[in-house]
C-alpha cells in the first residue's frame, strides 16, 4: 500500500460488484488513500484471492509524480523474493488507472495487533520486528528505501508472519 492509504474500519463491498478488466471481481473495500484505493479481489480465471491497488493517475497532480510511481512498482517488482515483502502479482494499466494486482495478507495489521493488546508478548514483538528488520535490510541491499515505516503499513498474516507495503 503506498503511504497515506489507510485501511477502513468496516470493510464495504465494491459498489455495483465491478469487474476489474475482464479478470478481477472486486470485493471489500479494504483502504483508502490519497492517491489509490486497496480492494480485496477475486481472480475471474483461478478463482485465487488476492489485493487490487487501483491507483487514480487524475489525483496525481505533479506530473513528474506518475514515473515515480512506476519506478515504485519497478522497485517492488525486484524484491519479490522475499518471504516478508508482498508481492506484486501483475500490473495493468489504463488511461486513468493503474491496478496492481497483490498478494493479499491475511492478518491484521500490525498497529491493529498493538491496539488491541496495548503490547505484543516479548517472542511476539521480537518475531515481528526481526522479520521486519530483515525486509528493511533486503529493500536497502537492493536500492529501495522505504519511506513510510509505521506498524499501520505492516500486516501480520495469519501464518505469524509480517509483510511490510512497499509502495
Amino acid at each position: 500500500m503506498e503511504p497515506g492509504v489507510a485501511p477502513t474500519q468496516t470493510p464495504s463491498p465494491a459498489s455495483n460488484t465491478t469487474t476489474l478488466l475482464g479478470k478481477y471481481q472486486l470485493g471489500w473495500l479494504l483502504g483508502r488513500g490519497s492517491f489509490a484505493k486497496v480492494y480485496q479481489a477475486l481472480s475471474i480465471v483461478d478463482d485465487t484471492v488476492v489485493a487490487v491497488k487501483i491507483i487514480d493517475k487524475s489525483k496525481i497532480v505533479d506530473a513528474a509524480m506518475e514515473p515515480r510511481r512506476i519506478r515504485e512498482i519497478m522497485a517492488m517488482r525486484r524484491l519479490q523474493v522475499h518471504p516478508n515483502i508482498l508481492k506484486i502479482l501483475k500490473v495493468m494499466a489504463t488511461k486513468t488507472k493503474i491496478n496492481l494486482v497483490m498478494e493479499l495478507a491475511t492478518g491484521d495489521e500490525l498497529f491493529s495487533k498493538i491496539s488491541r493488546s496495548g503490547k505484543l508478548a516479548g517472542p511476539s514483538a521480537r518475531r515481528y520486528f526481526q522479520q521486519l528488520v530483515s525486509a528493511l535490510h533486503f529493500c536497502h541491499q537492493n536500492g529501495v528505501a522505504h519511506n513510510d515505516v509505521k506498524p499501520a503499513l505492516h500486516f501480520c498474516h495469519q501464518n505469524g508472519t509480517a509483510s511490510p507495503t512497499a509502495t
